[in-house]
């Protein structure tokens, strides 16, 4: 226990150079610790921006070629995948095609780099026609999402990302029974070697609300409350990254990030051991920009001091609509 006291003891002295204060900075966050996500969209023509996230755009299949240059340039080393289809059914049966819009972008992408590493989303909210993240059934008179027949088509869904070239499996649905559906599939296709990221612990929240805009993947009834978790729940998470660990999960996941600091902590006390990531999502990152558009606050500063809160918490990486911009601002280095 300390017993020295002021004015022996003076914890200001530390603070004095700014050279010292880098020195003992407990907390770094490094541009290789960010994971860009990336909307694709289109065949041809030009990027169109999101209304709901400035300076964001759905990318056509024409344009990634100079999108993962300007990437690859800026020293963004890992993105996260997300397509939007041509064409949506009850099924989203395109996220499962060959030739479908998420398959071409990642070997798009594979043409210009064979190292960055590609992180792609395993879900159904944007290739649905009804904007849930599974197979729909009747259940108790209203309907709901069918865990087990949508376990199935997720395995399809994985193989099929991974045979194009992804190189991490990303399943975001909160689907009972994902991440041992998934490891099954994957290892008897001879995948064994890909690593699954899970978001673990998704909660239900308003802070998704851009996204859904830049994902079209609004539900056209009810919500998702059936299958995201509470967020007046913590305890809950905990048994959500028990469940995900049995069944073989290479990597957790919180989201949101900087409104769930707490859960965070309490996730990587729990699991030291596992690589834990957190998604800034696009709520979050719009409240900065709005307030940043408005003068209230100087973003720069913003985004470096949520960030490193973010990885204070315990994170590990973090999925941000920032990392382009904290590249090009030079805010972090490289590791």
């Amino acid at each position: 226990m300390m017993t020295t006291l002021f004015p022996t003891l003076r914890l200001r002295r530390l603070r004095q150079h700014p050279v010292l204060r880098d020195l003992i900075r407990e907390t770094e966050v490094n541009l290789g610790d960010l994971i860009l996500p990336l909307f694709i969209k289109g065949e041809e023509g030009e990027k169109v921006a999101i209304r709901s996230m400035p300076g964001w755009f759905h990318i056509p299949l024409s344009k990634i070629k100079e999108e993962v240059e300007e990437i690859v340039a800026l020293g963004i080393t890992s993105v996260m995948l997300f397509g939007i289809p041509p064409h949506k059914d009850a099924v989203g049966s395109n996220s499962y095609d060959e030739f479908g819009i998420i398959q071409k972008g990642i070997r798009k992408i594979r043409e210009v780099s064979s190292d960055l590493l590609i992180m792609s989303d395993v879900c159904f909210c944007e290739y649905t026609d009804h904007g849930h993240c599974g197979f729909i059934t009747e259940r108790l008179g209203r309907p709901d999402v069918d865990n087990d027949r949508t376990l199935e088509l997720l395995v399809k869904q994985a193989i099929s990302h991974v045979q194009a070239g992804a190189n991490v499996l990303a399943p975001s649905g909160m689907i009972d029974g994902a991440v041992r559906a998934i490891r099954a599939g994957l290892d008897a296709s001879g995948f064994e070697h890909i690593p699954i990221l899970s978001h673990s612990v998704k909660y239900n929240t308003c802070l998704y609300g851009p996204f859904r805009d830049a994902a079209e993947g609004a539900p056209l009834f009810g919500d998702r409350s059936s299958h995201q978790m509470d967020s007046a729940n913590a305890l809950e998470a905990l048994r959500e990254v028990q469940m995900d660990v049995e069944e073989g999960v290479d990597m957790l996941m919180v989201k949101p990030a900087h409104a769930y600091l707490d859960v965070i902590y309490r996730v990587k006390q729990s699991c030291p051991h596992i690589p834990l990531g957190a998604y800034h999502t696009s709520g979050e990152f719009g409240m900065i920009k709005a307030a940043a558009e408005k003068g209230w606050l100087d973003e720069k500063k913003a985004v470096i001091e949520i960030l490193r809160a973010i990885r204070r918490a315990g994170a590990d990486f973090i999925i941000t609509y920032y990392a382009k911009e904290a590249a090009q601002w030079g805010l972090f280095a490289q590791k």
